[in-house]
């Protein structure tokens, strides 16, 4: 028996802020919208935490403000580790606004339901045939097999991208070379600790609310092989190990560990098959910039696929994503490639790093990091269109980059 075939105009693979971002974008435009998330619930933990100044003014120009008003805002960053004051920007959302991520998804989730979009969770893609004018996306849920077809699959399935290897979208990629462990711990009393460099590795402690999130690094130490995230034996190990201290008796409410493999789609546009977020580019989760690359990439494609779909508009308005997008991309993964360096290496990148915390004293150098780390270096500025937003690249004078 021939499995049952549904059909959407767009169908997104992924129900993370990216994917459901995209969702909200699609269905402002009146964009018929299917969402194939392989987990059966949301996401409940902090993951990234911090929305750039560009972010915030996106989220912002699509009534998000409540989530906004529960921000904690940050009038400081770092680059490295190294940390600096912000300088100021053309921007009423100046500065980093601290929200757990499973927030920012949750109000992101009651939007894209609100707006009509359809959230298939426990839904797993299997298989991609792309046609001349559609995709077919057979999918495994609860009662079996599903066909969707559609016009546009886009997907926001992250690092591991099923949409990605299932397309056959070419990477460049670099392989894991270190690990670092983070776990949320409450019942700990130790203080708080930021990019903290030791004789033997990399700590970070920082409470809130009651929770105490810790992470290490020990240098020179490899990336372990994992099928889920490390015991909390191994946390407090490499902690005692860098700082001396004994977090043994806390109670982990979270673990997690992540290497700093990095790397991005050569290609975001395949055809009908686009990507998104970290499925796009991936690499460590320094500053938050996966989070917030991938959502402003979410804004940037929505108009353009609105327009394909409802104009059968030019193929070049969908590969005009890539060519906007890709250079970000590309520029924020060697950020961070820096940064990871900075922070994560051993002793021998000390002289670099006294080198750059005196550059980071001049103004020149801060409002230059300022702009890259609050994605202002070409924002995206909004036009309006005929499917809700419609966005520009371009520079604006007071910034210089991302």
């Amino acid at each position: 028996m021939r499995p049952p075939r549904a059909d959407a105009r767009v169908v997104v693979v992924g129900a993370g802020p990216v994917g459901l971002l995209l969702a909200c974008e699609l269905r402002r435009a009146r964009v018929e919208t299917v969402v194939v998330e392989r987990l059966a619930r949301p996401m409940t933990e902090s993951r990234a935490s911090q929305l750039s100044t560009r972010t915030a003014e996106i989220l912002h120009e699509r009534g998000f403000d409540a989530l906004l008003a529960g921000a904690a805002h940050e009038p400081r960053t770092h680059f490295g580790g190294l940390g600096f004051a912000l300088t100021p920007v053309d921007s009423a959302y100046g500065g980093n606004w601290k929200v757990p991520q499973y927030r920012t998804e949750a109000a992101l989730g009651e939007r894209a339901a609100e707006l009509g979009a359809t959230v298939l969770r426990a839904h797993e893609l299997t298989a991609l045939t792309e046609e001349s004018d559609h995709v077919r996306c057979t999918v495994d849920g609860p009662d079996g097999p599903l066909t969707l077809r559609a016009a546009y699959v886009v997907g926001c399935d992250g690092s591991h991208s099923t949409v990605r290897r299932l397309a056959g979208i070419p990477a460049t990629s670099a392989p894991a070379t270190k690990e670092l462990l983070r776990a949320d711990v409450t019942g700990l009393t130790v203080r708080d600790r930021r990019f903290e460099r030791l004789p033997g590795g990399f700590a970070v402690a920082m409470t809130r609310d009651g929770v105490t999130r810790v992470m290490v690094h020990a240098f020179g130490t490899r990336p372990a092989a994992r099928s889920g995230p490390p015991a909390f034996d191994e946390v407090v190990h490499a902690w005692r190990q860098v700082t001396g201290e004994d977090i043994s008796t806390g109670t982990p409410v979270w673990l997690d560990a992540f290497d700093n493999a990095k790397g991005q789609a050569d290609t975001y546009r395949h055809g009908r098959i686009l990507l998104a977020g970290d499925a796009a580019h991936w690499h460590p989760p320094v500053g938050g910039q996966a989070l917030n690359t991938g959502l402003q990439d979410a804004a940037d494609l929505g108009p353009r696929l609105a327009a394909a779909v409802h104009d059968g508009a030019a193929p070049e308005t969908l590969d005009t994503y890539h060519h906007t997008r890709h250079p970000v991309g590309a520029r924020v993964l060697q950020h961070v490639a820096a940064q990871e360096q900075l922070m994560l290496d051993g002793p021998g990148i000390e002289p670099l790093r006294t080198v750059l915390s005196e550059l980071i004293g001049l103004d020149p150098v801060r409002a230059h990091l300022t702009a890259r780390a609050s994605n202002l270096d070409h924002r995206i500025r909004r036009t309006h269109g005929k499917y809700g937003h419609a966005w520009k690249a371009g520079k604006d004078s007071d910034s210089a980059g991302l």
